[in-house]
Order: structure tokens, then sequence, then C-alpha cells
């Protein structure tokens, strides 16, 4: 279904059958939501044949389109990364349903009890790219929330997307839910975009989950409120009273063990008292391992380290690279975390109590970590079961976007023939 003519028609279709899903899932009941994730997992382990020969033609396809190593890992389907599918499907299903939740109550001296509840946005369009897993994610955390979902995945991963989406509706259809509660748009077709992002009357929210450049087009030609995942420019900062043993396996686990995914670190700061003991050490494993460090002129000095640029500083490499620098303390690095950081996450590596409170109290990061590698950045390490993506900005959500963050609230007022004076 890739030469559609009419994308407003299809894209107007798509979101009047949204609409009238999520009519029907903000009151579906917790068992039979879980009942759909239970069966989409089933689905999902049975049908891996099927999601990894449509892999296979996706990754041909980021092949011939050149992509890189970082990417093509991104996109790669085997059946370990299929049961980590399953898993979060499972994950997803056995959390406790958050619509309908109370957060609050209290009387009133009017002789008014007030509750505010969490209920369900309505209809989220959910555009990614790469990892087809995302497909996944997204359903299931929609559908908990009791949320309609349209989702437009990358053109890489088009047919993966629609191996594991159909999965999902045969969840759907085993729990008796409205199967056009989770729709994929069916086309590679950018015009698609360009109409989800405008369709004020159908979609409630837009969670953009991509590079700069997608989400810097969906923040300028949005209509739709955005729910912000901007690139994570993932600092590490080298304290003084670092240990060396904890400084080695974060760091070299935060940059190495994927390199492709958002929570990977991509800028060392070492504090200027390590340059000749620990942080030489970290850099010098960095180097073993195939890392390409772009360092500072201190930082230089080292054998294998590379002259850093202007555009090294805030730069989301995805890949085996990362950049170096030398600071004096822990407020230059804060100072250069607020100056090159995406307010993603940040970890400082310190045994001194005092100074990872000040790294805390005096960054902003929507996560900030102390002696932990940053690839925990990562809803289902939190307990999410799953993520849409880790919101960057300060409205609403921010962190991983779970179920919860997928919901607002309304205000639940009773009186017993209460009249106001």
């Amino acid at each position: 279904m890739t030469d559609i003519t009419d994308i407003p028609a299809l894209m107007a279709e798509i979101g009047q059958k949204a609409k009238a899903a999520s009519a029907e899932l903000a009151f579906a009941p917790a068992e039979v939501k879980t009942k759909a994730l239970e069966a989409a997992a089933e689905a999902v382990w049975a049908r891996r044949a099927e999601i990894i020969e449509a892999n296979a033609k996706d990754m041909d396809f980021g092949r011939e389109k050149g992509l890189s190593d970082a990417m093509m890992d991104r996109l790669m389907l085997d059946e370990g990364r299929i049961q980590g599918i399953v898993d979060g499907l499972r994950a997803v299903a056995a959390q406790d349903d958050p619509v309908g939740e109370v957060l609050t109550e209290w009387d009133r001296p009017s002789g008014l009890h007030i509750k505010r509840v969490r209920t369900p946005l309505g209809v989220v369009g959910v555009i990614y790219e790469s990892r087809p897993n995302v497909t996944a994610d997204a359903g299931a955390l929609c559908l908990k929330s009791g949320n309609a979902v349209i989702l437009r995945g990358g053109s890489e991963s088009f047919h993966s997307s629609g191996a594991i989406h159909a999965c999902l509706v045969e969840g759907l259809k085993a729990a008796g839910l409205p199967e056009d509660a989770i729709q994929l748009i069916p086309t590679r077709d950018r015009a698609a975009v360009q109409e989800l992002l405008t369709m004020v009357d159908t979609v409630d929210v837009i969670v953009p989950r991509g590079g700069k450049g997608l989400v810097g087009l969906v923040q300028r030609e949005a209509r739709v409120p955005v729910f912000a995942h901007l690139e994570g420019i993932v600092h590490i900062y080298l304290d003084a009273d670092a240990d060396p043993v904890k400084a080695l396996d974060v760091v070299t686990n935060a940059k190495t063990r994927r390199t492709g995914i958002c929570g990977a670190a991509e800028c060392l700061l070492i504090h200027e008292s390590l340059v000749d003991t620990i942080g030489q050490g970290v850099l010098r494993a960095l180097l073993d391992k195939g890392v390409r460090v772009h360092g500072d002129d201190t930082l230089q000095k080292i054998e294998g380290v590379m002259a850093a640029t202007d555009a090294d500083w805030g730069k989301e490499y995805l890949d085996m690279d990362i950049a170096a620098k030398v600071v004096g303390d822990v407020d230059g690095a804060i100072a250069h975390i607020r100056q090159f950081g995406s307010n993603h996450t940040d970890c400082i590596i310190t045994e001194n109590d005092a100074t990872a409170a000040r790294f805390f109290q005096r960054l902003d990061s929507a996560i900030l970590m102390r002696n932990a590698s940053t690839q925990f950045a990562d809803g289902g390490e939190f307990g999410m079961g799953a993520e849409i993506g880790i919101a960057t900005g300060k409205m609403h959500a921010r962190g991983p976007v779970g179920a919860a963050q997928l919901t607002s609230f309304k205000y639940l007022v009773e009186g017993d023939g209460t009249i106001r004076g």
C-alpha cells in the first residue's frame, strides 16, 4: 500500500477511526486490555519467523540507503530482540491500569466531594525512526492507558513495523476491542506525516521519537500539541572523587553497549586532577574498544586521541565516537552541560555526596544519574515495561514516557443537592 494517491483522504479516515476507537477504549475494563496485550505477545512469538523475514527486507533497504552500522543495529531484529518485544508487551500487560486511578480527593466546606482521576489523552500520534520495536512499545502503552494510537514508523522499518502491527491487531481482536485502536499508516509517503501534524480535530497529542531532524520538523510544523523527545546528548562527568573501577565500568558500558540508542554517552568530562590517572585509563579503555575519541588540547597528548572541533561539543554521534574535555571542577562540568546538553540524561561519577547533590540540584536534565550507566535511561529499566520515548521538554511528561504519562486527569465532583450561595 505504498502507492496511495489521496493521502489527505487516507489520513482523515484513519483519524476518524482512531477517534471513534478512543471513545470505546476510554472505559475498556483493565482485564480486557490486559487480555489484548497478552494475546499480542503470543502472536509476536508465534509469528517471529514472519517478522524476521519482513525485517530482512528492511535490512536490505537500509543497506541500499547506506545506513551506518549503528543505525543498522537499531533496525535489526533477531529472535533475541523479538523475545524482548514479547517481554515488553507482557510487562506492560502486567502493570496496574492507570485509567481511573484517584490521584487525590478532598471535601469542601460547601459539602462537595472532589476527586482528581486519571483519564486517557484520547488519540496519540507516534512518529518514529528505524527501531521497529517502537511499534510494539507505543501500541502497548497507548492501549494500556486507554488511548487510540496512529503509528508512523520510519521508511527503513516499514515491513518489520507492519508485521509487528499485525500481531497487535490480532491481540485487539482476541479481546473484542476495536481494531482501529492501533493503526499503522500504510505508506512511506512523507505527506502522511504532514497531514498527521495538523489533524487537530482527531489527534490529541503527537509524540516524535527520533533524531534532531525529525523532532525539529514536528515542532516547527505541528498544530497538534507535541511531547518533545529530542536527541540524547548524554554527558558523563568524572569527578575528582570518582572510584576508578566504577568509572571504567560505567563509561565503557555507557558508550559501547549499544551506540545507537539515545542513552549512549556522547561526551566525557574529566576533572583536571584525573587527566594522568583515571581519566587516561578510561580513555585508553575506550580506544582499545575501537571508540574514536575527540579530545580537547589537553587530552590530545594521549596516543590515539584525535583533535576535537567546535562541532564535537553537543554532537549526538550514535556511533563509536565520544567527545572528551577537561574541566576544572563540578561547576565547570555543569556549565558545559548547560551549554551543550539536550536535557536528556547526564551522569556524575563520584563518591562525594555533596558534589553529587550539587550536580543533581543545578542541572535540569530529565534524567540525572550517579555512578550508573546512562544506558539505563529507558522506560523498561525504570519499571515501566516499555516507553514511547524520553521526553526532554518540561510540560506534562518528562523522562521515560510510559502508560501513566499518557494520561491526563479530570475532576469528579459529587454533592447532595448542594447549591452555591
